[in-house]
């Protein structure tokens, strides 16, 4: 009979209780267990496995290039951010309301590292994210133009819940890339977070987005919408690289 009910369970691609079914039957011998403890721990193990899976799809999706989490941020290193602004990202209120980020701070301060994070801890409340630098993101757009897919390569930028942007202002744009970027930003805004990461306050992306008009509607509207973090202190790298030879 236990046979026949795995091979059942694996027609079905029941993986999470087929995976479980061998202790919770074993529970059952060892203790008092009703038919309806045997059926939700099952159907537990079912849920659980498929969360897992389905976590582990939209971060490999994602594209990150590390996986941080929140509670890596390391708060003694002499940096602007404080625990009480992380925990409330942490909450993911402003992914819920659509609401985009802006990180500003110059090398090493962890803007990337808190922009990884958030992908992350998004990834695993159910949210797709879309992890990008803007050199590789400007480098599809000029695959995208140049091949006739633009639509296509918009929706994908579109589409997930979250889109990261890393390390804004490292190259000017040309008009019709600061167009495209434009479109992008008003089509997500109000609807989908956006975050971008940039060495640049905001009152000088007009040094990369030569267009005057479309760099102040892009300026006008994370002015009016986004959540600015403006990150300061020391170089984590340089912190980092401070302990480690403390300890030799």
């Amino acid at each position: 009979m236990s046979a026949l009910i795995k091979n059942l369970m694996l027609e079905m691609k029941l993986q999470g209780m087929l995976h479980s079914f061998e202790q919770t039957m074993r529970d059952t011998i060892t203790g008092e267990v009703s038919p309806e403890d045997i059926l939700n721990q099952l159907l537990q193990a079912e849920y659980d496995w498929r969360e897992e899976k389905r976590t582990a799809r939209l971060v490999k999706l994602a594209k990150l290039t590390s996986k941080p989490s929140l509670e890596d941020f390391d708060f003694t290193a002499k940096r602007s951010i404080k625990k009480i602004l992380v925990k409330d990202l942490y909450k993911l209120s402003w992914l819920e309301q659509g609401r985009p980020i802006v990180i500003v701070g110059p090398t090493g301060v962890g803007k990337t590292f808190l922009a990884q994070a958030l992908s992350h801890h998004a990834c695993h409340h159910k949210h797709s994210t879309v992890f990008t630098s803007i050199s590789t993101f400007l480098e599809n757009l000029m695959l995208a133009r140049s091949s006739n897919t633009y639509l296509k390569f918009r929706a994908k930028m579109i589409r997930p819940s979250l889109l990261v942007l890393d390390d804004f202002g490292l190259r000017k744009f040309s008009d019709i890339e600061a167009h495209d970027l434009n479109d992008i930003i008003k089509e997500r805004l109000g609807e989908k977070s956006i975050i971008i990461t940039t060495q640049l306050p905001m009152d000088h992306w007009s040094e990369v987005i030569e267009d005057p008009v479309i760099a102040d509607t892009i300026i006008d509207q994370l002015t009016h919408s986004a959540l600015k973090i403006d990150l300061s202190g020391e170089s984590y790298r340089k912190v980092k690289a401070e302990k480690l030879d403390s300890k030799i």
